[in-house]
């Protein structure tokens, strides 16, 4: 599968022929100032929770792309208020197939609120189980013992975990939640946007070597193999 980086916790991902895109905030991250919007396509975008440096950039993108946009029922609600219209609402521990594989949403311990001040629902992840590989998006999230449980449904070929601290799980605890995720390739993501989850990446990266498991953190705008 191909990934490309957006930056913070933005990314997409190629999977049978269709794009989709994750957590799209891009053009209030300064980090990201050379990506441009609207040269970005997207089947689908799934929306994590509703904190701004998640959806800041949703509504534009899914008018544009007119993409159809996956989350909680109460994002896909405010969504709707929006003007879009092409929608599949979901929430933890439910699955769906879809045209590119199966999708399962499961446990994110974090907090979920949209840029209006209304109730975003709860924080997910989501775990994709496609002919062309499975991975795992943790969303903005903590350590937590539930992440055992998704070996026991699939085999996971990379993982998507936030290493920022401050308002997610650290390096530390990453390499943790690999090792109860049983995968061995991980991209970092939410880190180094605001000052609060600045990181040392040499430390990240060794942490990470010495645990045995790979960390890739893609440069922003770039696409990798996964």
């Amino acid at each position: 599968m191909r990934f490309t980086y957006y930056g913070h916790s933005c990314f997409a991902v190629d999977i049978q022929g269709k794009r989709i895109l994750f957590d799209p905030f891009i053009t209030h991250n300064e980090l990201a100032k050379k990506v441009d919007i609207n040269t970005i396509e997207a089947d689908y975008i799934f929306v994590s929770h509703g904190h701004e440096d998640h959806v800041a950039d949703l509504i534009a993108l899914a008018k544009r792309t007119n993409a159809t946009v996956v989350s909680n029922f109460e994002i896909v609600t405010w969504a709707g208020k929006q003007g879009i219209s092409k929608v599949h609402p979901m929430n933890t521990g439910g699955k769906w197939k879809f045209d590119f594989g199966t999708v399962k949403c499961v446990v994110a311990q974090h907090s979920s609120g949209l840029p209006d001040g209304s109730y975003g629902g709860n924080p997910m992840g989501f775990v994709f189980m496609t002919e062309d590989g499975n991975f795992y998006f943790a969303g903005d999230t903590a350590m937590t013992r539930d992440m055992e449980l998704i070996p026991d449904f699939t085999e996971l070929d990379f993982a998507v975990l936030p290493i920022g601290d401050n308002f997610t799980m650290d390096a530390a605890d990453a390499v943790a939640a690999a090792e109860m995720i049983q995968c061995e390739k991980i991209i970092g993501v939410h880190y180094d946007t605001f000052g609060y989850i600045k990181i040392d990446k040499q430390a990240t990266m060794q942490l990470f070597d010495e645990a045995g498991v790979e960390l890739l953190l893609p440069e922003i705008g770039s696409t990798i193999e996964v």
